[in-house]
């Protein structure tokens, strides 16, 4: 496993290179799980390895440091949306230990969604740290709108994987996955079909920050703001929700 693990992430350093998309929304197709996901970061199961990734992650605020790549995936079921993140990290780092705390200090992954695309500035956020500890957030005024409308997710399931030694930086790591569950019924009432129909589109954004060494903003869709600001959703992608298996499928 950890070799698969590795390849992954040495495939995505030499290929994720330069600008990984034009001007205008990138989009992703989002296949049908096919196999069984058990969330244990891992990313073992056949339906895993067969689903493409969404391109290598882009730096809209570099400043100096190495630009360490983030290789995800997502697919889907009558019941969840499922994520992963595969990250490139010499220096793993995480402190929080409670839900809804600071995790984006730490080494942390986010899902940004807004999945009623005629209410594009009606999202969710939910942001995971290297420990599996998750903030959640709903916001139905918009970014900059400060209102916790109470909103939780439920039965949200997260797990990862270090390749390497936690909160020392004396030693150099490889990676960290995490794999995340999120049922579909969380996004009820907003989103026009739950689960969604085949050929559904949402809005959606993929970020990566935090950590004490290092610390890097990256997206798979950048935002077009001066400073770093990950709740810009008029700069989220797009996602299509397919009633098929990842073409890579090999039956």
């Amino acid at each position: 496993m950890e070799f698969l693990l590795a390849c992954l992430v040495i495939a995505a350093v030499l290929t994720a290179v330069g600008s990984a998309h034009a001007e205008g929304r990138p989009g992703y197709t989002i296949y049908r799980a096919g196999t069984p996901i058990t969330v244990d970061g891992r990313l073992d199961e056949p339906a895993w390895v067969a689903a493409p990734d969404v391109g290598a992650f882009v730096f809209p605020w570099y400043i100096d440091g190495k630009q360490e790549q983030t290789v995800a995936k997502m697919l889907w079921n009558d019941t969840h949306l499922y994520v992963s993140y595969i990250c490139e990290d010499a220096h793993i780092w995480a402190d929080h230990t409670r839900r809804n705390s600071e995790v984006y200090d730490d080494d942390c992954v986010e899902v940004f969604a807004a999945p009623d695309p005629d209410r594009p500035h009606v999202y969710f956020n939910i942001e995971m740290n290297v420990l599996s500890i998750f903030l959640d957030r709903f916001n139905p005024k918009g970014a900059g709108v400060i209102d916790d409308t109470g909103w939780r997710a439920t039965d949200l399931q997260v797990s990862t994987f270090i390749e390497g030694t936690l909160n020392d930086d004396e030693d150099t790591d490889s990676y960290w996955v995490l794999e995340a569950a999120i049922p579909l019924e969380n996004f009820g009432g907003v989103a026009k079909n739950t689960p969604p129909a085949p050929g559904d589109v949402w809005n959606l954004n993929l970020n990566r920050l935090g950590g004490k060494t290092n610390a890097q903003f990256s997206q798979w869709r950048p935002s077009r703001t001066p400073e770093p600001q990950f709740h810009a959703p008029d700069d989220f992608g797009r996602v299509i929700f397919s009633d098929a298996a990842s073409p890579f499928w090999k039956r």
